[in-house]
């Protein structure tokens, strides 16, 4: 027997891999027992290897349709879903979360006083540089460089919790 396995041991492991998929020692070892049982069966007729290549064969296509196979493969697609409804949770999550802060964000900005409220939205929103805004808004660039920085300030108090 030992020299069964060192000679056919990876014609089998190949035929194993090949038709399952993936390589399952127990069904090495099946092919193995059957063919010790049944030796006394073997015919010379045709080659020893095409014998227990059949068996290797017949032993896989008998475990592809077994339950224990067929379970196999629906809890391995039950946890693809299920990780998939993690993931798509975890994003939605994530979202909720963002969309969360910016409502916060929002209500913060809301609650400037008018004019630093106008700069803030002009420079961070709307993308306009210091200089834009001091023309926009007819008033020099000290004074909105001023309203800036005073309007991050009372926003960096307000939002001290989403920091």
């Amino acid at each position: 027997m030992k020299n069964i396995v060192e000679i056919y041991g990876k014609s089998i492991r190949k035929i194993i891999c090949s038709m399952t998929g993936t390589y399952n020692e127990d069904l090495e070892q099946e092919v193995y027992i059957k063919t010790w049982k049944n030796i006394d069966k073997y015919k010379e007729t045709g080659k020893f290897k095409a014998w227990i290549n059949t068996i290797t064969a017949n032993l896989c296509r008998d475990y592809l349709k077994s339950s224990y196979f067929k379970h196999s493969q629906d809890l391995s697609d039950n946890e693809q879903v299920f990780e998939n409804v993690r993931d798509n949770k975890a994003d939605l999550l994530d979202e909720f979360s963002q969309k969360l802060r910016q409502k916060k964000i929002i209500e913060a900005i809301d609650t400037l006083k008018p004019k630093l409220r106008e700069v803030i939205i002009l420079y961070e929103m709307k993308g306009y540089s210091c200089e834009e805004i001091s023309k926009k808004l007819n008033c020099p660039l000290g004074t909105v460089k001023s309203r800036l920085f005073n309007a991050r300030k009372e926003l960096a108090e307000l939002l001290k919790d989403l920091m």
